[in-house]
């Protein structure tokens, strides 16, 4: 494709929604139909998320027509919540044609009961029934037969058409009954699932005042650009992302990220779309269009999570593609041998028929994307983004979980607690200075405590350096005034001595590792000049986590970090840390995964969706502690968590590996009682109205044992 032809397709890309899309099958129907419309180039059906992407142009029309065989409606990207508001029960046209054809039937049964089964008013009841109830289902039966696309609905065709045949005009009936039954059902369960994705679009205010030339108007925020500045009340949603110019304020944060505890906002910082203002007055300049925002993506994020097939989903889509076929060839065979040998040609054809009917792999079909959808779309309202399927089963199998120390399990905002001057050849207000020229320009957590503690504590010489060098993991040097000075961890400056550390030195050095510091030393060439002892604070939750996930069945965890092993051991201890690795350089934690790896462990890193990326990314799983708008976060790992909550990692194991149960439970349940059903078809106990209960009540059970998975809650 030329690069003219990409930004033209690029440019055509079109984004609808739609509505009664009720199976992956049908789907799949879909998205081959609107290809083969003569100016689409592409399309993807995001069963999931009830949404569909087309590369090029076809109307409105075009695209209803190639999804009328399942009366599917297409509704413009931006519409979409809108008008899909809750229609009344009495007014939608399905459950009408559901009550009018149960109607029938009862009126049936009645004359069945009073004049006969035989009697011409009791079979036109059952004929009106079945027409009625069925006429949707037997046109799209009747043209999927004809294309040679054997799907539930061609099964369900047969079987009722195959009734009728055979006089059983009740049992075609009920069969018609309970199939628009089972319908409705899977549609509702697919409806509750997506209402996720739904409510996270629905968080945002749709219109924002803004301030352009003096003049404050109020506008659809699709109208609103970059740099426009907006104008939020206490108590009301903020609209878009932006940067607070004028007003101070907390910022309920909880429908981006989950956390509960609202966030004090001043001017400088960013806030989101579709968190609420609590208290102050604010201006906010936006930074971000309404297609770029945070919870934009988040929807985004969600939305492909959902498309994307886990292992046990994709195993049953193959399954049911050979399966549906060989049933139909099973049910011509015993329609048609067994009578050629003892006869009975009506009753063995009544019994192909039941098998048609049973063997609809429809509670196996649902089993898997009903389960995963719910799970995703839980996740996602409490704060984590779960990319797809497959990372959730991951999740569900993970027995080892590796964090990275600084500002995973402690704040990541470490200080100064004790400086400690080792030389008289400068003042300490000099020593400072030279650390705070040193480290001034790093963004190292430790650098910038160093620095912001000799910011405070020292004088006010700005001292020039020259000849800089950062040694990744281990330090910095450069020249001021001509005089090359170090500034890092005890190991390092060892090595640039002439000589070993004193052994005076290098007790005070341990003393404060002894306490669970980190320790850092000033050194000019020939001596230690100065000690400085910093200590990042452990989060206030993290012991309570890692207990969490022991209990939860996590075998170990593992912490990784840089720090020294006096340091890392304190504060392993009191998290209760299983493994510590310390001293780590960044190619060294990701060796250490490997480790983990090769010993047969299935590992999740924890880290911070940045310095930790090649961690992140060879381990089974990669969690990013990454914050509101993080990017890096979002893109790095397969979980994001959206608020920096350690809580909400056992929260994601816990709905991980329920969801993994009911996947499997589903899978057997549905396998189980299909194999029941064929064994009592044989000796012929099983009828053709309880064979479509036998279906639709498998269909409610694995749909109902899904969306348990929206019970699932942080502890």
């Amino acid at each position: 494709m030329s690069q003219h032809d990409m930004t033209q397709t690029k440019q055509d890309e079109t984004v609808y929604r739609l509505d009664n899309l009720t199976c992956g099958s049908c789907a799949a129907k879909f998205e081959k139909n609107v290809k083969s419309l003569p100016n689409v180039q592409d399309c993807r059906v995001n069963f999931g998320a009830s949404k569909m992407t087309v590369y090029g142009k076809a109307t409105i029309s075009e695209l209803e027509e190639a999804g009328a065989f399942d009366q599917i409606k297409v509704r413009a990207d931006q519409q979409w919540s809108a008008e899909t508001k809750k229609v009344p029960f009495w007014k939608k046209r399905e459950n009408i044609q559901l009550l009018l054809s149960a109607v029938l039937l009862l009126l049936g049964a009645l004359s069945s009961y009073t004049s006969g089964e035989k009697e011409i008013v009791t079979i036109a009841l059952y004929i009106g029934s079945i027409v009625v109830g069925g006429w949707n289902l037997f046109l799209s039966g009747l043209k999927n037969l004809v294309r040679l696309q054997f799907d539930m609905k061609v099964l369900m065709t047969i079987a009722i058409l195959g009734a009728a045949a055979i006089g059983e005009w009740s049992e075609g009936a009920t069969v018609v009954i309970l199939f628009a039954i089972s319908e409705s059902l899977e549609r509702y369960s697919m409806e509750r699932a997506r209402k996720s994705i739904r409510s996270l679009m629905e968080i945002a205010p749709k219109q924002a005042t803004i301030r352009r030339n003096g003049e404050e108007i109020t506008l659809s925020v699709d109208e609103i650009q970059v740099g426009d500045l907006m104008l939020v009340k206490p108590g009301q949603k903020i609209p878009m992302d932006g940067k607070i110019s004028l007003g101070s304020s907390y910022i309920n944060q909880a429908p981006i990220t989950g956390e509960s505890i609202p966030v004090s906002k001043e001017i400088g910082d960013d806030v989101f779309a579709g968190t609420i203002n609590q208290e102050g007055y604010l201006e906010i300049q936006v930074t971000k269009r309404v297609k770029d925002t945070t919870l934009a993506k988040i929807v985004h994020l969600v939305e492909e999570a959902q498309a994307e097939r886990a292992p046990a989903q994709a195993f049953v889509d193959r399954f049911a593609r050979y399966y549906t076929p060989a049933i139909m060839l099973l049910a011509l065979l015993i329609a048609v041998l067994p009578p050629l040998f003892v006869g009975g040609w009506s009753e063995w054809i009544y019994r192909a028929l039941a098998l048609l009917v049973v063997g609809c792999p429809c509670a196996l079909v649902i089993s898997t994307p009903v389960a995963i959808v719910t799970a995703i779309g839980n996740a996602a309202r409490h704060g984590v983004l779960i990319k797809g399927g497959v990372h959730l089963e991951t999740a569900g199998s993970i027995d080892t979980i590796a964090f990275d120390k600084t500002g995973t399990l402690t704040k990541g905002t470490p200080t100064v607690t004790h400086f400690e001057m080792l030389s008289e050849a400068e003042t300490k207000e000099s020593l400072l200075d030279i650390a705070y020229a040193l480290e001034k320009n790093s963004q190292h957590p430790i650098a910038a405590a160093i620095s912001r503690y000799a910011q405070e504590q020292g004088g006010q010489t700005e001292k020039q350096v020259t000849a800089f060098m950062s040694v990744t993991g281990k330090g910095v040097e450069g020249k001021v005034d001509d005089i090359l000075y170090r500034l890092g961890k005890p190991s390092y400056i060892a090595e640039s001595l002439t000589n070993a550390l004193p052994e005076s030195i290098q007790q005070a050095v341990e003393r404060q590792q002894a306490k669970g510091q980190t320790v850092m030393l000033l050194t000019n060439e020939y001596q230690v000049l100065a000690l400085f002892a910093v200590q990042d604070e452990i989060r206030s939750n993290s012991a309570d986590v890692i207990q969490q996930l022991h209990r939860v069945g996590i075998k170990q965890t593992v912490m990784l970090t840089g720090d020294n092993q006096a340091t890392a051991q304190v504060i392993g201890k009191q998290l209760g840390i299983s493994q510590i690795q310390s001293e780590l350089l960044p190619e060294d934690k990701l060796a250490q995964i490997q480790v983990l790896r090769n010993q047969g462990a299935k590992v999740a890193m924890v880290g911070d969706g940045i310095n930790d990326a090649p961690a992140l990314a060879t381990a089974n799983l990669g969690i990013a502690m990454g914050g509101a708008g993080t990017d890096t976060a979002l893109e790095t790992a397969d979980i994001a968590l959206m608020g920096d909550d350690l809580q909400k990692i056992p929260f994601t194991i816990r709905l991980s590996r329920k969801a993994l149960r009911v996947i499997k439970q589903n899978i057997s349940f549905a396998f189980g009682l299909k194999l029941l059903a064929l064994l009592l078809i044989i000796p012929g106990y099983l009828t053709l109205w309880m064979a479509v209960f036998t279906d639709l009540g498998g269909t409610l059970i694995v749909t109902a044992n899904a969306l348990r998975l929206l019970r699932v809650r942080e502890k």
